[in-house]
């Protein structure tokens, strides 16, 4: 007993310590306010995410950078996080092969608990400061990889664990936390601390906590694509069309980007066996479909360099 009163304890005093676990005075009301009035007082708060998220944009950067090299030699991105954290991580790595045809492989999220934290609580996985190392190791983590840890309070030990053990084996690793001075950002070479402040109901670090991690991934998987040559013109170029709307899209990308019909758009995309920037390329050079599927792996799969060698 004692010793359980003492880890209370010290608990109660890291919480004390975290601005995601403040209380203001001035929201002692809410429950006393009408329901507009409550949708303004949460927009507001959320409006102050997008610009804490500014602050860090060196480091976010420099975590892009780091990502999309990797990327250039076959490392993969893997995000670990418990709860919130770990969903939002599962979540844009799941989103990344229809968006940018990637490998499933590529971009990976790991969350405490297993695949049964993503749609249900599991007590205590976050606790466990072994779990995302035994993870890691099981997908044969590299010094090729990156690594990026996600915790609002910076402190959680799932996350600890698995940073230091990528760091020990040379993966590049970044954290993102909602705290400073964050143990994660600590484990990490690179930290990004989004400082969102006291949440809207004390401890909910679902909300602007969570909007934060969220817009933050946002970047560090779009950009790092852009930077692979995944975009042309701001759009979309090597997305899977695994659906009826994609292919649609796929068709309509294809006439804006080539400046033709529906129906030769169409017919390119035939051609090029559904890739959207093969058949950009076939379009804007009359080159075959072998021809330019050999320059686009010669460019790296960068549209823009593809054209101009064929040009």
């Amino acid at each position: 007993m004692p010793d359980d009163n003492l880890r209370l304890t010290e608990m109660l005093s890291v919480l004390d310590r975290l601005d995601t676990e403040a209380s203001t005075t001035e929201r002692g009301d809410l429950d006393l306010l009408s329901t507009a009035e409550l949708v303004r007082q949460m927009n507001a708060q959320d409006h102050r995410v997008p610009a804490a998220v500014g602050e860090c944009a060196e480091e976010i950067a420099v975590v892009v950078d780091g990502i999309a090299e990797r990327f250039r030699h076959g490392g993969r991105l893997i995000y670990i996080g418990a709860g919130t954290a770990g969903r939002i991580g599962v979540l844009d790595a799941s989103e990344c092969p229809p968006t940018f045809g990637t490998d499933p492989s590529m971009v990976v999220g790991l969350i405490a608990g297993g695949e049964t934290a993503i749609r249900s609580a599991v007590e205590n996985a976050e606790d466990d400061h072994e779990a995302a190392e035994a993870s890691l190791r099981e997908l044969h983590l590299t010094a090729r990889d990156t690594v990026v840890g996600i915790s609002a309070s910076g402190r959680t030990p799932y996350v600890v664990g698995g940073l230091t053990y990528a760091r020990s084996i040379g993966a590049f690793t970044a954290a993102i936390a909602s705290n400073a001075h964050s143990e994660i950002g600590a484990a990490a070479e690179i930290a990004i601390e989004v400082i969102t402040g006291p949440e809207f109901i004390s401890g909910s670090t679902r909300l602007k906590s969570g909007t934060a991690q969220k817009l933050v991934v946002n970047m560090l998987t779009t950009l790092s694509m852009i930077k692979l040559g995944k975009t042309y013109h701001g759009v979309m170029v090597d997305l899977l069309a695994t659906n009826e709307k994609l292919h649609a899209r796929s068709i309509r990308t294809v006439s804006q980007l080539a400046g033709v019909g529906v129906d030769e758009a169409a017919e390119a995309l035939r051609a090029a066996d559904g890739s959207v920037k093969l058949a950009l390329l076939m379009l804007a050079t009359n080159a075959s479909p072998e021809s330019a599927a050999t320059a686009l792996d010669a460019a790296d799969g960068i549209l823009r360099v593809a054209i101009a060698t064929l040009s």
